[in-house]
């Protein structure tokens, strides 16, 4: 055979198994077999080639080619395809391609991508996934497109499920729903699959892909982090944030779709037959191996949940000799029946942290979770993917929540091993004892002489007096990260007394916070309510910046489309000007803040219906002069 016809047949071989759920080699060498076959032969149709075949009985035809992407792995080329035109950004979720139809508002069709031109008919199975709408208020045809996928979580119960009926452990998140696809039985185990709607396709003109996400809220789907792009700089910042998703994310991405967002463009530019000329996708050259799994290792968070790190036989990947891989939780290793001498996938995306992706060989050791916890030997309590330590005083994962605290607050010189022999000398169990001791007491502890222990206690001390964000931030609060209590403060919740009489309505009035991480939140903080009022006992005084008097001091306002700044930078302004971020549109909202005149957007519509004041960005600006 040829090289070309070698190249088409293991291109056609891979490409079928990929489809069917049981693929053999990795993305990034697949993409590379297409990319010499590309070279050697630019116009072979088997490049042209889209998902797979389906049986004829169940073949339903596209009203629109379900087409596949152009792909990159380098930052130019995707920026040289951008030109200076406006992108919008997807997350890729590695999952199944899906299409919904709704006639008269109903949900009236569901298909897999198939061969692009025709797919299998998923209805039934379709309805049984519980985070689509059965129903839409669109009386006109409509179609949605997105990706069926399942994360750890359902991966974990739905892996649970299969065994206790005696069916084979499925052997991966991505694997799971090609199978379930193709499954003729069983079929209400589609209820733990999930999917995440990334297109709009109706008759009427819209004029952005923005605005399709807008409508798709609006009918309550699910979609992905969407944001809009007129700089290199916040593309970067995109592609960074996908690829440590990759590692720690509770679903399988591999990679970044962008697309332009004037639909001028995308008639203009039109499709070939194998992809759209208005998108492209940013891949991730992940580089994945096989290696041995030597020991599962169990440490204690501060938050009391057992996280499983996989030491290994050591593998070079991406440039870097591994032998410590995230196994991310109980869920992960218990789906997967994790044990030492199992021959292991693993992943490396550029300098993200190793992950584990599936196992190729299984060993006969014996599967081992731990009942008790590996820091203070209390016994473990299982909720649903996670194991968690409840002992209040668990030195691992007390020592977890103060060096936190430590890093946050920022005392200086305080290393996790001199914090580590303070707690083990009984000198320190909670964050205030911090404030309590005194320079004989560090003194105790090894290498610590008098200049230092003196140096110690005036950087505890001064760290009394402390921004509120900052303070808030370094409790460990489920749900605080800093940007989360800047949000809190800056939305009028500017002192302590405020804040520990927060409800979870007026929580919930603030940007990013919806019902159960408002209710995650203030549960949270109410844990912790002794210890500030005996941080505050022991002389702790906060401060907070002061905001500007402006013209939008005390509003309720709402950013919708493209700016031409970054979004938080503009969010920063407001709040810096006295205003209040909000993120819809409500009766209560003051001002409506957008480039853009599209009717299409639901933000939009919404503020017309309620005669809310709508404004330029340019607009704004002067009102924060």
């Amino acid at each position: 055979m040829s090289r070309i016809q070698k190249l088409e047949s293991e291109i056609i071989k891979h490409k079928a198994l990929y489809y069917q759920g049981r693929p053999e080699i990795s993305d990034s060498e697949y993409d590379k077999l297409e990319a010499d076959l590309k070279k050697l032969d630019p116009n072979n149709p088997t490049l042209k080639i889209v998902g797979t075949t389906t049986s004829a009985s169940d073949k339903i035809k596209h009203d629109k080619k379900m087409l596949s992407l152009e792909k990159t792995y380098v930052l130019d080329d995707l920026l040289s395809w951008k030109g200076d035109e406006d992108i919008l950004s997807t997350m890729k979720l590695d999952g199944i391609s899906c299409s919904i139809i709704y006639q008269d508002g109903e949900l009236h069709l569901a298909k897999t991508r198939g061969d692009g031109t025709f797919g299998e008919n998923i209805t039934k199975k379709v309805m049984w996934i519980s985070n689509v709408p059965k129903f839409i208020k669109e009386k006109n045809k409509v179609e949605i497109r997105g990706e069926l996928f399942c994360d750890e979580k359902s991966f974990f119960e739905l892996s649970k499920e299969m065994t206790d009926m005696g069916l084979e452990k499925p052997t991966s998140q991505r694997n799971i729903v090609a199978g379930l696809m193709g499954r003729k039985d069983n079929l209400e185990f589609c209820r733990y699959i999930k999917f995440m709607a990334f297109d709009y396709i109706v008759d009427e003109r819209l004029k952005t892909e923005s605005s399709k996400f807008d409508h798709l809220i609006q009918h309550g789907f699910l979609i992905p982090n969407v944001e809009v792009h007129k700089s290199k700089e916040t593309i970067e910042e995109t592609i960074e944030k996908a690829r440590e998703f990759m590692s720690e994310g509770d679903y399988q991405i591999d990679g970044v779709v962008f697309t332009f967002n004037k639909m001028a463009l995308h008639e203009e530019l039109g499709e070939t037959s194998h992809h759209p000329r208005y998108k492209m996708a940013f891949k991730f050259a992940g580089e994945s191996k096989t290696t041995t799994l030597k020991e599962i290792i169990w440490s204690v968070s501060r938050n009391g949940i057992l996280t499983p790190v996989g030491d290994v036989a050591p593998v070079e990947l991406s440039g870097a000799m591994i032998s410590r891989v995230t196994l991310h939780n109980y869920g992960m290793v218990a789906a997967n029946n994790l044990k030492s001498g199992d021959v292991i996938e693993i992943i490396r995306s550029g300098e993200v942290i190793p992950k584990f992706l599936s196992v190729v060989e299984r060993s006969n050791s014996e599967f081992i979770i731990p009942d008790r916890c590996p820091s203070c030997d209390s016994k473990v309590e299982v909720v649903d993917i996670r194991l968690f330590c409840r002992n209040e005083f668990c030195p691992g994962k007390n020592k977890e929540i103060i060096l936190n605290f430590i890093q946050k607050i920022g005392i200086e010189d305080l290393s996790g091993k001199r914090l580590e022999e303070l707690i083990n000398a009984k000198m320190v169990k909670t964050i205030p004892d911090l404030y309590r001791l005194e320079a004989a007491d560090l003194m105790k502890i090894d290498k610590v002489k008098d200049k230092l222990s003196q140096k110690l206690i005036e950087s505890i001390q001064k760290t009394k007096n402390v921004d509120l964000i900052t303070f808030l931030a370094s409790l460990g609060i489920t749900g605080g990260a800093f940007s989360k209590c800047e949000k809190v403060v800056r939305a009028g919740f500017d002192n302590m007394t405020k804040i520990m009489n927060l409800s979870i309505e007026q929580l919930m009035s603030i940007e990013g916070f919806a019902e159960k991480s408002a209710m995650d939140f203030l549960s949270s903080l109410k844990e912790k309510k002794e210890m500030i009022q005996e941080l505050i006992d022991l002389g702790f005084t906060f401060s907070v910046e002061e905001t500007r008097e402006t013209k939008v001091t005390g509003l309720k306002i709402c950013i919708t489309g493209a700016l031409t700044e970054k979004r938080p930078v503009i969010e920063d302004k407001i709040r810096e000007g006295g205003g209040i971020v909000v993120g819809s549109v409500s009766k209560n909202t003051d001002l409506l803040v957008t480039n853009e005149t599209d009717p299409a957007s639901s933000k939009y519509k919404k503020a017309l219906d309620l005669k809310i004041k709508i404004i330029t960005e340019a607009a704004l600006l002067k009102l924060l002069e």
